[in-house]
């Protein structure tokens, strides 16, 4: 799910009918990256999330009572209750075309204002008094955009403004033949074409505008009419220039996969009362226990019936290499063919001799279309053939255990899953290595990969943290520094945690900590207590030919912790 401009203004119409006027009579610190506000309008009290989670940002009014999330105060949180508490919302607006919400607030000493940037990867939540920033969510510093600070007692820039794009109310088909035939490949989705180029219009509402127009979302360009694209475009867009707002859900094999405020017909779309109401119950619907268990389930089963074969070739594995009577046997019955072949007669079909005198006699089948020479050349022959064999089985063995180890590994990835991109990277994984029966599937879902999570603990030690195969792998060989301290759960699938190593002493403290995160991610995350390993990075070392993120390493020492989520390290 992600805003586009027309979601904030519905959630602009909305707050305005709802809270405008109301008074702030609490500020609640949610989380570290939402803030909410106790709205009394209308007679009855409301209440207002903010949140600049750079995942999934988002506004809106919640069903439920808002609850303190964090022991201490954020500084956002302080400041919103020195200047805001106990003011009126004066006005709820939008800059045109942004994913912007501004709240206007006249509060004991003076008015402020309250801004919401819910674009992804950098949102952020604005006390602003006087053009001045008072604090945010997000601090932004020179390092991270020279353009736009973000940070206390600097001036608030706003966005850069949108330009050389068309207006949705104005546009003809004539301009969209002329987008269209812009692609530079013949390939080229038209959906691709439309963000960017036109006012207001998402990803998402590409996507559904293509569909309208062609029956797929993913019709390439040179394939779509332009005369059907802007009747597609028209249906869309002219409810929303009108501001009829159409809020609801649409979801992907039953899973709730967007937010809208007009139907998305390319899903199964489900309507819902009013846009806050949709944000409410998606949100529900994805940090639930049952989040995504319908999508999980078909993948879970995939993972099962692959450890089984694994386990199965293994233990047939083992069993050759345990049983070698079979291979001695062969090279006793051309021994003994050699030692009697003068009295085996022509035709005879088997020969019965000692090759102990103390075991019983061996029956060894002949060949009688061959000399004894033949036969017990083909016994010698096959012989070496499996004694070949045989040799082999410890690699085999080996390569094994490593994939059902790897196997293993995304069975834990699946557990964790909280979203389509991470359940997508289980099956693309399962995909590659030749484990996923049926239809080759594309990928599932909305957005792109996610990378590996960054956290900054109190003390300023950047931490990073693999939550599957392919963020591990990232975290340990392409992130991390050689003398990093690498942290994992002993002998079980799980996270790759790294604590970047930048001069000072790592504190035992914060060791545990981290261990207690990678304890968290891994499949032991339900028991009290479980043993961590870590080591220097540069003592890592990846598995030759194994999956993603299967590794090595020595000169480890552990800690014993209690599993426990990243807010410990927060």
């Amino acid at each position: 799910m992600s805003f586009d401009s027309f979601t904030v203004s519905a959630l602009v119409d909305e707050l305005a009918d709802i809270i405008l006027g109301g008074r702030v009579q609490d500020v609640i610190d949610v989380d570290d990256m939402g803030i909410g506000l106790e709205v009394y309008a209308g007679r009855a009290r409301h209440y207002l999330y903010l949140s600049a989670d750079p995942r999934l940002p988002r506004a809106h009014l919640a069903s439920a009572k808002l609850r303190r999330g964090l022991a201490k105060p954020a500084q956002l949180g302080l400041l919103l209750r020195r200047y805001a508490k106990s003011g009126r919302i004066t006005a709820v607006s939008q800059p045109p075309w942004e994913r912007i919400l501004q709240l206007d607030i006249e509060g004991q000493e003076g008015a402020v204002s309250l801004i919401a940037e819910l674009m992804p990867r950098r949102a952020n939540v604005l006390l602003i008094q006087a053009g001045v920033i008072l604090d945010c969510l997000n601090r932004v510093g020179p390092e991270d955009n020279r353009y736009r600070l973000s940070l206390p007692n600097h001036d608030y820039v706003p966005p850069p403004p949108i330009r050389d794009q068309l207006d949705p109310a104005r546009i003809t088909a004539a301009d969209l033949a002329q987008l269209l035939d812009s692609a530079e490949k013949d390939s080229h989705q038209a959906r691709r074409l439309l963000p960017g180029r036109i006012h207001g219009i998402s990803p998402l509402m590409a996507k559904e505008i293509v569909y309208r127009a062609t029956g797929d979302p993913q019709t390439a360009a040179r394939h779509t009419s332009s005369d059907s694209l802007y009747d597609a475009l028209q249906e869309v867009i002219a409810p929303l220039l009108r501001r009829d707002w159409q809020p609801g859900i649409g979801s992907s094999n039953d899973v709730p996969a967007e937010v809208g405020v007009f139907p998305l017909r390319h899903l199964k779309w489900q309507s819902c009362q009013s846009i806050s109401g949709a944000i409410d119950q998606f949100i529900a619907s994805i940090s639930g226990v049952d989040a995504y268990k319908s999508a999980k389930e078909p993948v879970a089963a995939a993972i099962d019936e692959t450890k089984a074969k694994l386990s199965a070739k293994l233990a047939s594995l083992q069993r050759g290499l345990r049983d070698d009577s079979e291979l001695e046997q062969l090279r006793q019955s051309g021994e003994l063919i050699l030692a009697y072949q003068y009295a085996i007669a022509d035709g005879q079909e088997e020969l019965r001799a000692h090759h102990d005198v103390d075991a019983p006699a061996l029956v060894i089948p002949l060949d009688p279309q061959r000399i004894p020479l033949e036969n017990a050349q083909d016994y010698f022959r096959r012989y070496e053939k499996a004694k070949g064999a045989l040799e082999a089985v410890p690699a085999l063995i080996a390569e094994a255990r490593t994939e059902l180890q790897y196997i293993e590994q995304l069975e834990n990835d699946l557990a964790i899953a909280s979203n389509w991109p991470e359940i997508d990277d289980v099956i693309q994984s399962l995909q590659s290595r030749g484990h996923w029966q049926g239809k080759h599937l594309k990928r599932l879902g909305g957005g792109g990969r996610q990378g590996p999570l960054r956290l900054v603990s109190r003390d300023g030690y950047v931490i990073f943290i693999g939550r599957n195969s392919r963020q591990n792998e990232a975290v340990t060989f392409k992130t991390a520094n050689s003398n990093d301290i690498w942290l994992h759960a002993r002998d079980v699938p799980g996270a790759h945690v790294v604590i970047r190593n930048d001069g000072r002493r790592i504190k035992e403290g914060l060791i545990a900590e981290a261990a207690a995160v990678a304890a968290y991610y891994s499949k032991l995350r339900q028991e009290s207590r479980v043993q961590v390993d870590y080591t220097r990075v540069k003592y890592v070392k990846a598995i030759k030919g194994a999956g993603p993120g299967m590794v090595t390493y020595r000169n480890e020492s552990s800690v014993l912790v209690r599993p426990q989520d990243e807010n410990i390290l927060k």
